[in-house]
């Protein structure tokens, strides 16, 4: 259901246009009871994103990542981020994004990522959407080391693990990015539902 007739943008200022453009917006909304309220927002933009699982359903294994993220630091996560292989559209298609960030960071071709998700990543602030997809790999898809773009910054250390490993990593709070946990668990509900057969 269309909210557009509920909003009325008054002004938009820009505070800071750097990696990340900070827009302070003043509006009206309409309340559920009819009258109309003003409000101040801000905004944070620094585009939309791409995000892929890459999962081995023979081996029940994944690959993730392992990288330094400054906000996470900043807010009492004195370790590694793990995630899964992700990036800025700058212009390419989700799917055109996927396979570069899976080549760039952990060293994959992807041969046919199959989309599952477009989520809001914390919609009272952030504009970014993340389209997230999942692709199915083996050992023949390594065609490089990965670890990312130096002169972005990037020192990823790649890893393959157990997706029971994985979710283990989510249930004690060893893996606490939105986006994998998201993705993880999509593969929980639907890539491997099936436990693997015991072994007598």
């Amino acid at each position: 259901m269309s909210i557009a007739h509920r909003i009325r943008i008054k002004k938009r200022e820009v505070r800071s246009a750097h990696f990340n453009r900070l827009v302070n917006v003043t509006l009206e909304w309409q309340r559920s009871d009819g009258r109309w309220q003003e409000q101040q927002r801000e905004t944070v933009d620094h585009g939309d994103a791409a995000a892929i699982l890459l999962y081995d359903p023979k081996r029940r294994t994944v690959v993730l990542l392992r990288q330094m993220r400054v906000p996470g630091f900043e807010n009492g996560c004195d370790a590694l981020m793990v995630e899964v292989p992700a990036g800025l559209l700058d212009g390419a298609s989700p799917a055109e994004c996927a396979r570069a960030e899976a080549e760039q960071e952990v060293g994959y071709r992807t041969r046919e990522p199959r989309f599952v998700f477009d989520a809001f990543m914390s919609p009272g602030t952030l504009t970014e959407r993340v389209h997230g997809f999942v692709c199915e790999y083996d050992e023949r898809d390594r065609i490089a080391d990965g670890g990312g773009l130096e002169h972005e910054g990037e020192d990823i250390e790649v890893f393959e693990l157990p997706f029971d490993e994985a979710m283990a990593m989510v249930a004690d709070g060893r893996i606490r990015d939105a986006k994998t946990i998201m993705l993880l668990q999509h593969a929980a509900l639907h890539l491997f539902a099936t436990p693997p057969p015991t072994r007598c």
